[in-house]
């Protein structure tokens, strides 16, 4: 039988709609996970000769970042994870940061000047720093995860 677009829409509709269908007192149980703690996810493909410059960044300048940053309160924790058995045109490298909430952008922009004041970088110096590590390496993506906890 071949599965045609409409069929596929139909089965979609038919899913959606299913949880509308279940009883009032099914309805009125509670969902058993709740929400936990954030993970941004980036992963990074570090270019051909590139691994040891970056790792001396990561290890020196990023990690002292994160440290500010969880002195802060502002994340939780961060760690790195290397791709052991990256496939074509996956990321080398993973860097994950914890965190307990997303700030609002009151918040995010109370952050950036406090960051500044300690970091002793201008704006422009930030961005032409990130602008150079574009030599040895490329960023691919970022994913934001949340925890489930069961309750």
């Amino acid at each position: 039988m071949k599965v045609t677009k409409t069929m596929m829409m139909v089965a979609s509709v038919a899913l959606i709609a299913a949880p509308m269908a279940v009883p009032t007192a099914a309805a009125a149980q509670e969902w058993p996970f709740v929400g936990g703690e954030y993970s941004q996810m980036t992963g990074i493909f570090i270019k051909d000769g590139g691994g040891y410059k970056y790792a001396q960044y990561l290890a020196t300048e990023w990690a002292r970042d994160q440290e500010f940053a969880k002195s802060q309160g502002w994340i939780t924790g961060y760690k790195m994870y290397g791709n052991v058995y990256a496939r074509e045109g996956e990321p080398s490298i993973y860097l994950v940061v914890t965190f307990p909430s997303i700030p609002d952008a009151a918040e995010d922009e109370r952050r950036a000047k406090a960051y500044d004041a300690w970091s002793k970088k201008t704006i422009e110096q930030n961005e032409a720093a990130a602008g150079n590590r574009a030599e040895y390496r490329t960023v691919m993506g970022a994913m934001l995860l949340q925890e489930f906890k069961k309750r």
